[in-house]
């Protein structure tokens, strides 16, 4: 029942400042007060762009003296709280404390004796950040809208009242009703009923909040294996269950390495163009890009690092987001050695190379070198600037360099033992180096000292142990490349007859910076790179067009920007054209193109503009 206002006070000024703790981005009192379930009953309302229900949170007093249940609310309509033990409910005490534009606002909750849940009415908002409400326009089919969620690395706080930290894992349940004619699916054991308007979901194992993720639209499914299949609009659902059939070879090869797959299914979503992100590792249900659809699985690396968080993230997850590396760095090792067990080792030294080339452009772009250390300071902006080629590359390579030091067989046991002993657990750096100084570094004391270790969790920069890969296909590339760029013949003497996805980038990415137009004409008539169906190829492309000025090219560029949402593709591009390009024409496309783009990417690209160049 609604709360009587004399017992649910208007909100009060309070500082908008999250409690003290280990992670600086939440409200939440999870050393007091520990939510350890969530369950939700919702009506997703398409026509109002909101989630309506309740959320019924079970939780546990770790601090036998506290009074209050403080929880993470962003753009909430907090209709009405209750606690209780679930049979019996009374109206509780609640204040809603002011909206801080990153963190949301505190929602405090007064626990009476004896009751071990709360139970809160409330509503979302149009412009939450953790839901983007598609038209059918917007979609491949062009019937019917679309929501989904993405809830890293604060936002659940957006879709429900939570403890929006990665310390914090609780399992779930959801009832969520949408228009008969529409799926629902969530990171949780699939509603295995008919297409009714009414799905049921549970989630077994403890999970963080961010992890949490809804996605409703005319979804249909395709099988790969007994316990693998693909969910897609049905325009796209067949080539991607192609590109993707690869998938349970990678579960094979990641299980074989690291453990068993511990989450039942693991099955993969394509989202509209939309989505900001590769991937989302959302567990049982990776959120995917469509752009890595290119037909002959050039990009499917993205399935690997998505599926190997199934082990690093998932189930070993970072305390903080200034551990983010222990998620992403973790994961991208994993990715490349599943990569080399699947498609061999000469592919994966080839993604080692790009990966290099692209830390060392990220690191030398740094505005404060600090960010450029795996653990990273507690004074971030926001725990969006976590998520660098720091933490993904540079974690990567921190872990080729215990690999290499080691050797191969006991650097595997060592993270099959990692995984196994902190499994369905928060973990820090401090936690990783003291695993790794007690089973590993003790255990064969002059592979690596200790300052060399530290160097690379600590230190700024690229260190100085950091053996480079070295591919002979990337070599073989550059001799073409340098023959065209040294002589006089045209770019189709070129012989790229073969080329694969990765040799076409470290191509582009080693054009020398003065090449020219003429240059790039020739490049352009000789293999149409300006039309590139191959999403990487041409944001390479791309990249190097508005860098040399190359006009030809700048109305594929619009149109890219105008059907693409990925972070990892916008963001660059908007920050070159505002940049070395044309801000006015970064300006207006962004004015056309917006209303595709996820509020998260709204909100990055919209910051690149304004910021001084």
């Amino acid at each position: 029942m609604p709360v009587p206002a004399a017992e649910a006070p208007a909100p009060v000024a309070e500082p908008a400042s999250p409690a003290p703790g280990v992670d600086p981005f939440t409200y939440a009192n999870y050393r007091e007060v520990r939510v350890t379930d969530l369950a939700l009953d919702v009506d997703v309302l398409f026509n109002e762009k909101a989630i309506d229900g309740t959320a019924i949170l079970s939780f546990e007093r770790l601090d036998d003296g506290a009074t209050d249940l403080v929880l993470d609310a962003n753009d909430l309509d907090i209709k009405s709280v209750e606690a209780g033990d679930g049979a019996a409910w009374a109206p509780a005490k609640f204040t809603l404390g002011p909206d801080d534009e990153d963190l949301g606002s505190k929602l405090s909750i007064e626990l009476p004796e004896g009751a071990t849940k709360v139970r809160i009415a409330y509503r979302t908002s149009p412009g939450a950040e953790g839901l983007q409400w598609l038209t059918p326009e917007q979609t491949a089919g062009k019937r019917h809208p679309f929501m989904y969620s993405q809830n890293q690395a604060i936002n659940a706080r957006s879709m429900a009242p939570v403890q929006d930290t990665p310390a914090v894992r609780m399992t779930y349940s959801a009832t969520v009703r949408t228009p008969k004619d529409l799926l629902a699916v969530m990171s949780a054991e699939q509603d295995a009923g008919p297409r009714d308007g009414e799905y049921h979901f549970t989630m077994p194992q403890a999970v963080p909040a961010y992890l949490l993720a809804i996605a409703v639209g005319d979804i249909d499914f395709r099988p790969v294996s007994d316990t693998i299949g693909v969910y897609a609009e049905p325009e796209i659902v067949e080539a991607a269950a192609r590109e993707f059939e690869d998938t349970p070879k990678m579960e094979t090869a990641t299980s074989a390495l690291y453990g068993p797959y511990r989450w039942g299914r693991y099955d993969l979503l394509v989202l509209p163009p939309s989505f900001p992100f590769g991937g989302m590792e959302n567990p049982r249900l990776s959120f995917m890009t469509p752009t890595i659809i290119a037909g002959d699985k050039s990009l499917v690396g993205t399935v690997a690092h998505e599926l190997a968080h199934s082990w690093s993230g998932n189930l070993v997850t970072n305390a903080t987001w200034s551990d983010a590396w222990l998620n992403e760095g973790v994961t991208s090792y994993v990715e490349n050695r599943v990569m080399e067990d699947v498609f061999g080792k000469d592919r994966a030294v080839m993604e080692q190379a790009l990966a290099l080339r692209d830390l060392r452009a990220e690191i030398a772009a740094l505005d404060r070198p600090e960010l450029s250390r795996l653990q990273l300071p507690s004074d971030l902006d926001h725990p969006d600037d976590a998520f660098s080629d720091v933490a993904y590359l540079k974690g990567e390579f921190f872990l080729h360099f215990l690999e290499q030091r080691y050797g191969r067989a006991a650097f595997d046991s060592f993270l099959r033992s990692w995984f196994d002993s902190h499994a369905f657990k928060a973990a820090t750096t401090d936690d990783f180096r003291q695993f790794l100084m007690r089973e590993l570094a003790a255990k064969n004391p002059d592979a690596a000292t200790q300052a060399e270790i530290d160097e690379w969790i600590d230190g700024e920069g690229i260190p100085q142990t950091l053996v480079a890969p070295i591919s002979a296909a990337f070599d073989k590339v550059e001799g073409e490349q340098a023959e065209w760029i040294s002589g006089t013949q045209p770019a189709t003497t070129i012989d790229a007859n073969g080329w694969t996805t990765q040799e076409w980038l470290h191509f582009i990415g080693a054009l020398p910076d003065d090449i020219g137009i003429a240059r790039m004409s020739d490049l352009d008539r000789a293999f149409d790179l300006t039309h590139s169906a191959n999403a990487e190829i041409a944001f390479a492309w791309y990249m190097k067009a508005v860098k040399e000025k190359y006009e030809p090219a700048m109305p594929a560029i619009e149109a890219f920007l105008g059907r693409v949402g990925r972070g990892k593709f916008l963001y660059p591009l908007y920050e070159e054209l505002s940049k070395d390009g044309d801000l006015a024409f970064a300006e207006r496309t962004f004015e056309k193109s917006r209303a595709l783009y996820h509020p998260i990417a709204q909100r990055r690209v919209s910051e690149l503009l304004q910021a001084p160049n």
